[in-house]
């Protein structure tokens, strides 16, 4: 079947064992499919897992645009800046997502700053909404006006959480005793309000996706007891759990050069393929998997008959870096 240059939803089909926003697809006009990365903690490996999704989607022929709404910290515009920055010098026809950056508001009343805040946010969705497939947005480690008002257009929200129970702490209480979820905590019920004023405004539902990032390859049992309370709080609060990204060197070095574990093979990066790689590559390849987005019908056809790197396990001297 020939590639059509229309969005991807003029063409979509969902795929095997569709989510909620798979099977609610909009009968109106296309747009892209927004995909929210969103966790009021930094250092979470937000930007890191966005700029890999967003290459791995430009990598099969969809056409990505990526929004950084935290433009203060401005990570995700680095990594695009870098990455434009390595191709020209090297002269290489680098894929390269659509991007907007949205910083905060300059003025010094409230209400002027949210009204000001979402005019921004909103034509920079609106620039891209339009023509992109995928829509791909990076979010403050903070709670804040932009960061919560980016949640309500998030058809896919995925928040990466280190293995930790300081970072669970923001979705849920636990008892220390039993380890029993006492309450959903104040992430938690950030996403509760916003697809709220989602479903309010008509939106499509949201299909939430926890990942568990910067995995140790080491069996520990506060790694046993993060697993059992997040199966537990997925069932109460309405997120599906997926494995991120582990901790790896490499993520700092393709920073530099706005590259992705996807780039390694196709570009002249200078960066000897391991076997600790190709394991890190199937990590992205699964994560865009368990996202299960809606698929162009090319797109798919292309997944469908391309090979996946076989897992293998993690190069020891690679498990000491941080991921994003």
């Amino acid at each position: 079947m020939s590639v059509t240059t229309a969005p991807f939803l003029a063409a979509f089909r969902p795929a095997a064992n569709p989510s909620i926003v798979q099977a609610q697809a909009p009968g109106g006009a296309p747009r892209a499919h927004v995909i929210v990365f969103g966790n009021e903690k930094g250092g979470s490996g937000k930007s890191t897992a966005a700029m890999h999704i967003a290459v791995a989607l430009l990598r099969e022929g969809a056409r990505v645009g990526v929004i950084d709404v935290d433009a203060r910290q401005g990570t995700l515009t680095r990594y695009v800046e870098n990455r434009r920055t390595w191709a020209n010098a090297k002269g290489l026809a680098t894929p390269l997502p659509d991007h907007r950056a949205v910083l905060p508001s300059t003025l010094s009343v409230r209400s002027d700053i949210e009204a000001d805040e979402r005019q921004r946010l909103d034509a920079a969705f609106a620039d891209l909404l339009p023509t992109c497939d995928y829509l791909v947005a990076d979010t403050p480690g903070s709670d804040t006006f932009l960061s919560r008002h980016a949640h309500t257009y998030a058809d896919t929200l995925v928040t990466p959480l280190n293995d930790s129970f300081v970072d669970l702490d923001l979705l849920a209480r636990v008892d220390p005793e039993t380890l029993k979820v006492v309450r959903p905590s104040i992430y938690a019920e950030t996403v509760w309000k916003q697809r709220q004023l989602r479903a309010m405004s008509g939106g499509r539902p949201v299909d939430w996706l926890v990942m568990r990032n910067r995995l140790s390859a080491i069996a520990a049992r506060n790694k046993r007891d993060m697993g059992t309370v997040l199966e537990s709080l997925a069932k109460r609060i309405g997120y599906r759990l997926a494995a991120g990204l582990a901790e790896r060197v490499i993520y700092r070095e393709l920073f530099l050069k706005g590259l992705t574990l996807l780039d390694l093979r196709e570009e002249k990066t200078g960066i000897a393929m391991t076997m600790s790689h190709v394991a890190a590559r199937q990590e992205v390849r699964d994560l865009l998997a368990a996202l299960n987005l809606p698929l162009r019908v090319e797109v798919e056809q292309k997944t469908d008959a391309e090979p996946t790197d076989q897992s293998s396990p993690s190069d020891p001297a690679d498990e000491s870096a941080d991921a994003g």
